[in-house]
């Protein structure tokens, strides 16, 4: 694998989430082995097609301008570097999804993610200057354009239409969970 800049999996300070605090977190999102199986089996389907779905997904916030406003200058014009870096990250992010090993290294990255999207540390990663903050509201409501959009791609290796739908509902609760983890820095101390 190439690296990626600004991609620091195992490199990032330890998660304030404990991994038994995430443990409850599964529990509350009904996601147990049986989801993990079928992340496991869903990476096979997508490590292909990372290119394919991230056209999608970049389409989709690329024609909302209140979404594509995160990655835009101070004039509102998007930057097209900040943009394709991220994306490289974006489509490490759907395998490291789909592998489905949610450890602690994982989970430190997890925070990691919140972090570059809050104030804390957005646009240092790639240093440029943008928007100082992507909304909470739109990270968490993108939940479903993401993996509704993702379902037809998990359809395309002529899996059974049980299986498609177990991994979707996989890919369902890691969103979920995941972007719940990336709310922390958006949260007053204490609440999360």
């Amino acid at each position: 694998m190439a690296e990626i800049a600004g991609y620091a999996y195992g490199k990032v300070p330890t998660s304030p989430v404990t991994l038994e605090d995430f443990e409850l977190m599964k529990k509350s999102v009904l996601f147990g082995e049986e989801d993990v199986k079928y992340l496991q089996m869903s990476y096979e389907v997508v490590k292909d097609q990372v290119e394919a779905i991230l056209d999608v997904w970049y389409g989709f916030v690329g024609s909302n301008p209140h979404l594509v406003a995160s990655f835009t200058d101070k004039e509102g014009t998007p930057i097209s570097d900040y943009l394709a870096a991220v994306r490289k990250r974006f489509g490490q992010w759907i395998l490291d999804t789909a592998r489905g090993e949610y450890d602690q290294k994982w989970l430190d990255y997890q925070h990691e993610i919140g972090l570059r999207h809050h104030r804390s540390k957005k646009c240092q990663t790639d240093g440029i200057s943008s928007t100082e903050n992507v909304p909470l509201r739109y990270l968490l409501l993108l939940v479903f354009p993401v993996t509704f959009t993702l379902k037809p791609f998990l359809a395309s290796k002529g899996h059974s239409a049980e299986d498609v739908e177990k991994m979707y509902n996989a890919w369902l609760k890691s969103c979920l969970l995941q972007v719940t983890l990336w709310s922390y820095p958006y949260v007053k101390e204490g609440d999360f």
